[in-house]
């Protein structure tokens, strides 16, 4: 007797199976039930009577092999059993039952997962299980899920990214306006820009900018603006707000094409001269015109500023292409040169005569000193340095005070007196003594730094500092 005797013909159900199915013999059943899923397995009093494998993975895997005979409830994991149980009690009739998820131990790292769908081929007989293997789509899943959670980490990544940069924004004292390129409409304005205009930075966002000046000073903002989109940067002098003050416009350009913002940056002449007493210009020019490079960074050590000796120690052709790099492109041996050289200014507000290099943009070095001061408590923080390049001097005049070590000497006394493999092996150890202990002066006897300097382990390092006994004087 079939399924389709014990249940009124539904319109998802077969209408005529006695007609069209009663001539179907066992073997073409057992081919079509191998064909419909990638195992079948026929139960009866709760044990495994015979298996078909059709997935060519599972049976490469050697899945299902050793059930014969065994309850079926024994070939699925703990998690799973309780759902063994409740698919063999069904019911005494030929109906399926709704589908359930079983997991099969296996010789792998992870469970077999298999969808199983029962039916009994008449009331009180066996119980065929016909199973689909859900690892793919387990994959898929798992897939699914870690891409999710990429995102969701991508996504607080960058909120905590634009947290940062509207901290920053709002603590500049400069007035700052972020504009589109093409309609010149407001996007973000800081504080400080808000004040020099008379209006609250909410007021400005959505603002056309031209509409903030008067009919001459629209002409000028606009010229200034074409300019800065084709060379990327502009200024423009003299330009009067609706208000009748005059200020001082620069622009400069980031992104391209239809996403292309301008940065303006307003320069309020009155209100820089009653905060700097008239000095502040002077000021500037003189720091301008220094021969040593003079660089101003932030927290972070991104540059915010720096002088013409600067730009032609690195190669650069204006100030912004410095603007917003990270210092460590053109200062320091290594990260450590500048953790060592911050630590002090954290310490002491102060550094001097601190040996390094510096890079170009075609990674030419020079050897340079480095003088720098922190402004300490205030916030936000901000560091200055001057740069000195000394290599010359180094190569052409010694530092008073500093002369060859008497060893050195003696080595070169040595030649004709022994033989000179032995004079090389001496000077050898020379060198590299003179270069620890250098190296340690360098970082102030932070041997962690210096045994990044030196391309050495600490264990390394603490082995030669015992060896030429350094370690008993430290």
């Amino acid at each position: 007797m079939n399924a389709s005797s014990h249940s009124s013909p539904s319109k998802f159900s077969f209408s005529d199976v006695e007609n069209h199915l009663s001539g179907l013999d066992a073997q073409t059943v057992a081919s079509l039930i191998e064909q419909s899923s990638d195992i079948a397995v026929i139960i009866e009093n709760g044990l495994v009577k015979d298996v078909a494998v059709a997935s060519e993975d599972l049976r490469r895997s050697g899945f299902a092999e050793g059930w014969v005979g065994r309850p079926w409830i024994d070939t699925v994991s703990a998690d799973s059993r309780m759902k063994v149980e409740a698919m063999l009690k069904s019911g005494d009739s030929a109906a399926s039952v709704r589908p359930r998820q079983l997991n099969h131990p296996s010789g792998g790292v992870r469970d077999v997962l298999v969808s199983y769908r029962t039916v009994r081929t008449q009331p009180k007989g066996p119980v065929i299980a016909l199973g689909r293997d859900l690892r793919e789509v387990a994959e898929l899943q798992q897939r699914l899920v870690r891409a999710q959670q990429d995102i969701e980490r991508d996504y607080a990544r960058l909120r905590k990214a634009e947290s940062r940069y509207k901290m920053v924004f709002e603590a500049v004292s400069e007035p700052i306006l972020i504009i589109t390129s093409d309609e010149l409409i407001v996007e973000a304005a800081n504080r400080a820009a808000g004040s020099v205009l008379g209006l609250e930075p909410e007021r400005l966002a959505r603002t056309d900018f031209a509409g903030l000046f008067s009919p001459r000073g629209a002409r000028a903002v606009e010229r200034m603006v074409a300019k800065a989109i084709a060379s990327g940067a502009a200024s423009a002098e003299n330009t009067e707000l609706t208000s009748g003050k005059t200020v001082n416009l620069t622009a400069s350009v980031f992104g391209n094409g239809a996403d292309a913002r301008l940065v303006v940056k307003i320069i309020d002449d009155a209100q820089g001269l009653s905060k700097s007493g008239g000095n502040r210009d002077q000021l500037l020019r003189a720091l301008e015109q220094l021969p040593d490079a003079f660089i101003v960074t932030d927290d972070e050590l991104r540059i915010l500023a720096a002088n013409r000796a600067f730009l032609e120690m690195a190669n650069l052709s204006d100030e912004e292409q410095a603007t917003g790099a990270r210092l460590s492109q053109y200062l320091g041996r290594s990260t450590t040169d500048l953790n060592v050289l911050v630590s002090t200014l954290k310490a002491n507000g102060t550094a001097r005569n601190f040996a390094t290099v510096l890079r170009d943009r075609f990674n030419a070095e020079e050897q340079v000193e480095v003088a720098a001061v922190s402004t300490g408590e205030a916030k936000p923080n901000y560091y200055a340095f001057s740069v000195r390049i000394v290599s010359r001097r180094f190569a052409t005049d010694p530092a008073p005070g500093e002369e060859l070590p008497r060893s050195v000497e003696h080595l070169t006394n040595l030649v004709g007196r022994m033989p000179l493999k032995d004079i090389v092996r001496d000077s050898t150890t020379l060198i590299e003594r003179l270069c620890i202990e250098a190296a340690l002066k360098l970082t102030d006897d932070n041997r962690a730094s210096a045994a990044e300097i030196l391309g050495l382990s600490r264990q390394g390092l603490y082995s030669k500092l015992k060896r030429f006994g350094i370690d008993d004087k430290a």
